[in-house]
């Protein structure tokens, strides 16, 4: 049953200026949660570091992989569940919790004292519970603002978010690069204050003004999904470590027994909740033309973008930047510095693409912005591995321009589509998809560029050992190298060579010695197998973007839901205050029909209603 709960206000009741609390609030929240997502991704080697791990060896690989993918594996199962206890219990109650779990475990994050594994499950299981944090501000932030927004303002509102919410991911890597190097610690001991006085704040400002939609919990649907997507996503983790003699593990029993038993467990999940009478995932929402074309071009995005940060970030650290005189040690800081150019682009179109968005609607932006992205993607294809940096970043400033585009109106059109009743079980659900395609994207590119990495680096690595002296026998043993473990090294900014050869480089002249470890050899042996599973990676990407912008198309310029009218006379009223509180129940249809006009949201008239 939809009501209003003991303790809400109605945004009469707030005020007009309650909307902008809000967007501050969850603006903030929503951007430490995702700057926290990718921190650790250029912290990672002196991370290790400091624990004194070493990430390559095959048994820590684990680590390496949670450390990276925990926060979104943890993130894309609960956040469904977490935007449907907002709809029951209330949004901003769920939200303040959020908040107060991220800025608890951030602490504990940052205060990590032992060393060796202690530390790295330490790390690890923190990192789960900050996951957790995270789903309960991305949960519901969304639909939060949907409350307070009025229809004309929504994209204005949720673009500020998206941008928040998107550059975060990057702002992440700039900030890890900085802070890593002077002491490992500060990656999470700097999202403390914000977490601090984000929580104190929302605990103190935001009130809970949307309808409540009371419902017992869905505990069959909430645990065949979390069983089928947690199946699905550790698959896709440990698929791309070597098994035996493959590269890869897709031919892991376990590996294939958890994909196939996630999937099987994810349908009786959709046949539980076509019987259930409060069902964790609303299919109903599913009949929404915009809702359900704008989450299948979000879903396309993300598989295009998720991986790409990943694949950028090997692609400057492990060849470009210590081609160009960085030392691998300098390689994390810089390649978050040269990733900036994307989130400039990013920041300079989301905005205003929320603003236009309101006015002309979504379907050409969306589109557009998804055209332009793809096209980004088709020149990164052309552009040589040891490119001319000004030309990369135009490109990425024109790639972050297209995904700035796409994002505020695709957001805005999703949200304005659904009953005020189901904002916080929608929003759940977009953001679902988002991160468990972020995760899917991570599998799909590493697979495509180990592919690549496999066919041409056994060949490449014993020609070029050979040619600088190390023998036969032993270069033909170091080019058995799992391609995960080259990969790894690229991503984290090590130079193998000087591992993997150990005491065979006693056997070598000093010059010899010299270059195998120093800044060339390294980047220029990879340089071409990686440029193999780049080029494939990117079609990957180009495609995912051409069925977003199909998609997008299809979607349309949906009008919004008929919703409770609160949000536009509050925010129509200005500072006097006027508009009575018992007005906030009422539809904006009702209100058409009483003035003479006839309803145009597709919602019967008033005197076609039975009772």
């Amino acid at each position: 049953m939809a009501r209003r709960g003991a303790g809400q206000k109605s945004l009469a009741e707030l005020g007009p200026h309650y909307k902008w609390i809000a967007l501050s609030n969850t603006t903030l929240g929503l951007l430490i949660a995702t700057i926290n997502s990718s921190i650790v991704l250029i912290a990672l080697p002196d991370i290790f570091k400091g624990i004194g791990v070493n990430p390559l060896e095959p048994s820590n690989t684990s680590y390496l992989l949670w450390l990276m993918m925990g926060f979104l594996v943890v993130t894309a199962v609960l956040v469904v569940t977490f935007g449907r206890l907002g709809d029951m219990y209330g949004r901003a109650r769920m939200y303040n919790l959020g908040f107060l779990i991220f800025t608890i475990s951030s602490i504990a994050l940052a205060a990590t004292w032992m060393s060796g594994d202690a530390a790295a499950w330490w790390l690890i299981g923190w990192r789960v519970v900050q996951g957790i944090g995270g789903a309960f501000l991305m949960a519901n932030s969304s639909a939060i603002l949907t409350d307070a927004f009025p229809a004309n303002q929504r994209g204005l509102a949720l673009g500020v978010n998206g941008v928040a919410a998107i550059a975060g991911s990057f702002l992440g890597l700039v900030v890890g690069g900085v802070l890593a190097p002077v002491n490992w610690h500060w990656v999470f001991l700097v999202s403390v204050p914000f977490g601090v006085i984000g929580t104190i704040w929302a605990y103190l400002k935001l009130h809970d003004t949307g309808i409540r939609q009371r419902s017992k919990m869905d505990w069959g649907g909430n645990i065949t999904f979390a069983v089928g997507l947690i199946a699905i996503l550790v698959a896709i983790t440990y698929g791309i470590q070597p098994y035996e003699g493959h590269s890869m593990g897709w031919m892991n029993p376990w590996v294939l027994a958890a994909l196939i038993g996630g999937v099987l467990v994810l349908g009786w999940f959709v046949a539980i909740e076509r019987r259930q009478p409060n069902p964790l995932f609303n299919l109903a929402l599913f009949k929404i033309k915009a809702f359900t074309w704008g989450n299948i071009a979000s879903l396309m995005a993300s598989l295009g973008r998720g991986g790409l940060q990943f694949i950028l970030i090997m692609w400057l650290q492990g060849i470009w930047l210590p081609q160009h005189g960085y030392s691998f040690e300098e390689t994390p800081l810089w390649a978050g510095i040269y990733m900036v150019p994307m989130t400039v682009g990013f920041l300079l179109a989301a905005p205003l693409s929320g603003v236009l968005s309101d006015r002309i609607g979504a379907r050409g932006l969306a589109t557009g912005g998804m055209v332009i992205t793809g096209l980004t993607f088709f020149a990164l294809t052309i552009l040589p591995v040891n490119f001319n940096y000004l030309v990369f970043a135009i490109l990425l400033v024109v790639n972050g321009i297209g995904m700035g585009m796409f994002s505020s109106p695709n957001r805005a059109a999703v949200m304005s589509s659904l009953p005020g009743n189901a904002r916080g079980a929608g929003a759940g659900m977009s953001a679902t998809f988002q991160n468990a395609a972020m995760v899917l994207s991570i599998g799909i590119f590493f697979s495509l560029i180990i592919t690549g990495l496999s066919a041409t680096l056994p060949s490449a690595m014993t020609t070029g050992l050979t040619a600088h002296g190390v023998s036969a026998a032993d270069a033909a043993q170091v080019a058995q190298l799992p391609a995960v473990a080259v990969l790894f090294a690229a991503f984290l900014g090590y130079n193998p060579i000087q591992q993997l050869l150990g005491p065979v480089l006693h056997q070598l002249p000093p010059d010899q010695v010299s270059y195998l470890t120093g800044r060339s050899f390294f980047p220029s042996l990879i340089t071409g197998p990686f440029a193999d599973g780049l080029h494939v990676a990117f079609w990957f990407a180009i495609a995912a973007c051409v069925i977003a912008a199909i998609a997008s198309w299809l979607g349309g310029n949906a009008k919004p839901a008929a919703e409770p009218v609160g949000a536009e006379l509050a925010a129509t009223a200005g500072e006097s205050g006027t508009v009575p509180a018992d007005l906030v129940t009422v539809s904006r249809t009702d209100i058409e029909v009483t003035a003479g006009r006839p309803a145009d949201d597709g919602r019967r008239p008033i005197s076609d209603r039975s009772g």
